[in-house]
């Protein structure tokens, strides 16, 4: 044995030999005492959600992961009350910048040498990336809060990318309702300047004069009560976005004042004589066909020109009612995180009431729906009771027959689908959920054409009818 060999060996284990693997570890791992006060608070659990360990230590974990499992079903406090480890229970966590992160969690408890029982240790693994692909797996598209299967939109959010680094102004068309805003935020957010301002003005709500003060800003003496100096958003936003909602409202006297402003990228405040120069990016929108604006002297072609560069049409939400579902998994769960509810979807009743329904609100309307549901429904899923007046029976006697048949095929479909993925596809456990046998899902299966994997949720072996 050579001398460098008998000195590795020699060489004795460091004393915080726990704490270095602990630290080199990409799991976050945390440990509380009985009253629930975070303990110790390693590397990966501050990257994973965004807290310091100076921060963490002392304070009641709730306060620190905001997780939906914190009020009724925490695994940590059913490991130290029954003594039990628990793993690879799911769940997510809200972290620092309030972003939802799919976790799955293993529990045990704290113990002494002596077998004494000081608290709890808690490991979690962040799934955010295996998330993403399960979600495009589904066919699911999503930017920030914009969600989507349909092919209309994915041809629009595809090229979302190339727009936001592109710089140009956009125009952004579509029904009110239909998630404009959300949009422009998106281009925003994608582009070079995501870390300057985004502001958004409804043109529709403002006089012109209120609103070119809002945007120029104007100098003192140039109305009454004009005291002193006061900056506009097209000041304030330098470097950034504004986002001009329902211009195809503004005055064409406004529309003159705008165009000088995109050409020039300088603007003049009101009782100003100077101009200032300003770089900011606008992403205009609109409800209404501007054309037809245009044919009535409604709106100056000129400025449809300088705003048209790239042009991006939303469309509404009866022409892609294969969103619907998405959308209210979306919302359930950011008003589950808001509110501190634990909703678990929409039962299948309601969930064929909502697909019957044509939605001229749009987006806006089915969250609103949603809300509304949220103040009746405390627990559970939501049920077509929990909607909004005969909200149920408007729907269902809308349309033909045969249209609403294949829509409340759809939806069974679609609800025994999601139903056997949280099961992990466990037919049982899947037909326990949905309130009826197993015969007859197995019929509904086949009947709808459901395709299924080979393997179900409870062995190995191939699946048998």
């Amino acid at each position: 044995m050579t001398t460098a060999m008998k000195k590795r060996k020699q060489d004795p284990i460091p004393d915080n030999v726990t704490d270095i693997i602990l630290e080199s570890i990409s799991d976050g791992v945390f440990t509380v005492d009985h009253e629930w006060r975070i303990m110790s608070f390693n590397r990966a659990a501050e990257e994973i959600t965004g807290i310091s360990r100076d921060e963490a230590i002392g304070r009641h974990c709730w306060e620190v992961f905001r997780s939906n499992m914190c009020e009724d079903d925490c695994a940590l406090k059913r490991t130290m009350k029954e003594g039990a480890s628990l793993t690879n229970t799911s769940t997510y966590i809200v972290n620092s910048d309030k972003k939802r992160i799919p976790i799955t969690v293993s529990t045990a408890p704290l113990k002494s040498r002596t077998g004494e029982v000081l608290g709890g240790v808690e490991t979690f693994r962040d799934h955010s990336l295996i998330e993403a692909l399960r979600k495009r797996l589904d066919g699911r598209f999503q930017i920030g809060d914009i969600v989507s299967r349909s092919d209309a939109m994915h041809e629009m959010l595809a090229i979302l990318p190339m727009v936001a680094e592109s710089g140009s102004t956009v125009l952004l068309e579509g029904e009110t309702g239909t998630g404009k805003e959300l949009v422009a935020r998106a281009i925003h957010d994608a582009s070079p300047r995501k870390g300057k301002p985004f502001v958004a003005i409804n043109c529709s709500a403002l006089p012109d004069t209120l609103l070119e003060s809002e945007l120029f800003g104007y100098k003192s003496g140039a109305f009454t009560n004009a005291v002193k100096d006061k900056p506009g958003y097209f000041a304030v936003t330098d470097g950034g976005t504004i986002f001009l909602d329902e211009i195809g409202d503004t005055s064409a006297a406004f529309q003159v004042k705008l165009l000088r402003v995109l050409e020039e990228q300088a603007f003049t405040p009101l009782g100003g004589v100077k101009k200032v120069k300003s770089d900011v990016r606008v992403i205009a929108a609109t409800n209404k066909n501007l054309s037809d604006l245009i044919a009535r002297g409604e709106f100056r072609q000129d400025l449809f020109y300088r705003i048209n560069v790239v042009r991006m049409l939303l469309p509404p939400l009866r022409e892609r009612k294969e969103d619907i579902p998405l959308l209210i998994e979306h919302f359930i769960e950011k008003m589950n995180m808001v509110r501190g509810k634990a909703i678990s979807g929409v039962d299948a009743e309601a969930l064929q009431v909502l697909m019957c329904h044509d939605y001229p609100g749009n987006i806006r309307e089915l969250e609103n729906i949603i809300e509304h549901a949220f103040v009746l429904c405390s627990a559970g899923p939501i049920q077509a009771r929990h909607l909004p007046g005969d909200f149920a029976t408007q729907c269902m006697l809308s349309g033909e027959q045969d249209s609403l048949t294949h829509t409340l095929n759809s939806t069974e479909a679609i609800a025994i689908t999601n139903a056997l993925k949280r099961s992990r596809y466990n037919r049982l456990a899947a037909a326990k959920e949905l309130g009826m046998h197993k015969s007859t899902l197995f019929r509904k299966i086949k009947r709808l054409g459901i395709n299924l994997p080979e393997i179900d949720g409870r062995s190995k072996k191939p699946n048998q009818y």
